[in-house]
């Protein structure tokens, strides 16, 4: 029987290619998550400021409701106040900017960027060990969308 071995990054792209659109989505979510967690901690500052700069409305309101939710003050849904407040959530400023890079994703993703051009972006940036555990969350989505789910 003979072996394929891939690499971790073509295995992540060709799974996304072969799941249903749910299932991309969740991928794409762990994708950025996975960005987040190994952005240097003197770089987060920078990367939530692009990443609320790039939110609407709704999303800036939706990011405010979870400030307030953590009880660091009166929040405003403005991109300013966002920004200044980040480093006043201490040990919640990777949680702050998962959030605003997933409605950043969820944008993209709805306004047509493709999952490709998205994993172009994010693969690069992450650890060897970071994209093994990456494809083995890909793999488990794959037989996840293949084994029935609402897709």
């Amino acid at each position: 029987m003979p072996l394929c071995f891939i690499e971790p990054n073509d295995a992540i792209r060709v799974i996304a290619e072969s799941v249903g659109r749910e299932a991309r989505r969740q991928l794409l979510g762990e994708v950025v998550r996975a960005w987040v967690d190994e952005i240097p901690d003197d770089e987060l500052e920078v990367h939530y400021a692009n990443a609320v700069n790039a939110l609407d409305e709704e999303d800036l309101s939706m990011l405010a409701a979870w400030h307030a939710s953590l009880e660091v003050g009166q929040p405003i849904a403005n991109k300013d106040f966002l920004v200044n407040a980040f480093a006043g959530l201490g040990e919640h400023r990777r949680e702050a900017l998962r959030i605003a890079a997933g409605f950043r994703g969820d944008e993209a993703f709805e306004s047509g960027v493709s999952e490709e051009q998205a994993l172009d972006t994010v693969l690069p940036w992450l650890s060897d060990e970071r994209k093994m555990e990456l494809a083995a969350e890909a793999l488990d989505l794959y037989c996840w969308d293949r084994l029935g789910s609402d897709n």
